[in-house]
């Protein structure tokens, strides 16, 4: 398989590699271009679908140069908007029932479109980066206070990475979505959800959210992804014309999420209600252009089946039913210290992995 990052040796500047199966391929000095002399893909992705796919052909042909075990990875991309969906029924449905006990069911509009909300993407970070404990204004007892989240959750998704814009005013199209889109990371969604609680009525999450996320260092594009295209889940409602797939599928990506190393849970995409093509098309539909380096989050990836569960909050049942850790701690929420790190695997396809350790 092939995916594509930003690396730096000891003394030399970032600038774009090639992770094949046994290392890494310089591609600036392989395909003897400047575009992969820099340290971001943007350049890269913004050439467009065609050259894609001739420096995929290029690359398998390429003996990796670079050793793995000598290079330090970097942030892949430079973010220019980020965007977080929520089109998991499974965890829609579990987070409403934690969150809203008095009302439960999912709001009238999560069947129609697939809901999301603007995040920060100056706070996106590179997997292996520190995640700082936020602050944030809580209610707790009737009373309104300031101070560090002591609900610090991670919501386990895949992000995907837009290489080619398009043009304001233009929607996307569902089929174009291959045109747009160059390929997937693992996407931490960092969470504080006390502070969540109290500021996401009436508007939606703010300070909540945009402290962090992680993203994997290796991009992996779309076309590595073919072999385990599966079919897309059946929607009920049917969805309004602009959202609907003559071809409608899914990705069979198996994850893991740890805590210190202990396996916590295995979500599965595949059964995303939402596909990410369905994603682009509404972020899109409005009118509003995507650019080189846009990313967007699937939603937390997650089941009713605690084992594949996607978040603490929906594992621990908001810390009222904490894991038992093997070293005998009861697991509700991250303390500081804790490391988290998720994996994605996708037949031969091997994500890498996303981690992030909490610091007070």
């Amino acid at each position: 398989m092939t995916a594509y990052g930003v690396y730096s040796l000891a003394g030399s500047a970032p600038r774009v590699g090639a992770r094949v199966a046994d290392g890494v391929v310089d591609l600036a000095r392989a395909l003897d271009d400047d575009v992969f002399a820099r340290p971001t893909l943007n350049p890269f992705m913004a050439r467009g679908h065609q050259f894609w796919a001739e420096v995929r052909d290029a690359v398998s042909s390429c003996p990796a140069d670079v050793d793995p075990a000598d290079v330090e990875l970097h942030l892949p991309i430079e973010v220019a908007d980020l965007v977080d969906f929520y089109s998991s029924l499974e965890h829609a449905t579990n987070a409403a029932k934690i969150l809203r006990p008095e009302a439960p069911d999912l709001a009238p509009n999560w069947r129609s479109m697939p809901v999301g909300y603007h995040g920060r993407s100056g706070t996106v970070v590179v997997s292996g980066s520190a995640i700082p404990r936020p602050s944030g204004q809580v209610a707790r007892d009737g009373n309104v206070t300031y101070g560090p989240t002591q609900q610090l959750d991670v919501e386990v998704e895949l992000g995907f990475v837009v290489g080619a814009g398009s043009t304001r005013g233009e929607p996307v199209p569902v089929a174009d979505f291959a045109s747009h889109v160059f390929g997937a990371v693992i996407f931490l969604d960092w969470s504080a959800r006390d502070v969540q609680a109290f500021e996401a009525r009436p508007l939606g999450p703010f300070l909540a959210k945009s402290f962090a996320t992680t993203i994997s260092p290796w991009v992996v594009p779309l076309t590595e992804l073919e072999a385990v295209r599966v079919p897309g889940p059946e929607r009920h409602p049917e969805p309004l014309p602009y959202l609907r797939e003559s071809d409608s599928w899914s990705l069979d990506i198996r994850l893991e999420l740890r805590v210190n190393d202990q396996l916590v849970s295995r979500p599965t995409f595949a059964s995303m209600y939402w596909t990410a093509a369905q994603q682009l098309a509404h972020l899109t539909a409005n009118g509003a252009s995507v650019r080189p380096g846009d990313l967007f989050g699937s939603g937390t990836i997650s089941s009713y089946d605690r084992s594949a569960m996607g978040t603490l909050l929906e594992i621990t049942r908001g810390g009222a039913d904490p894991l038992i850790l093997e070293d005998g701690r009861a697991l509700g929420y991250l303390d500081d210290g804790d490391v988290v790190s998720v994996t994605a695997t996708a037949g031969a396809v091997d994500f890498a992995s996303a981690t992030g350790q909490i610091i007070g």
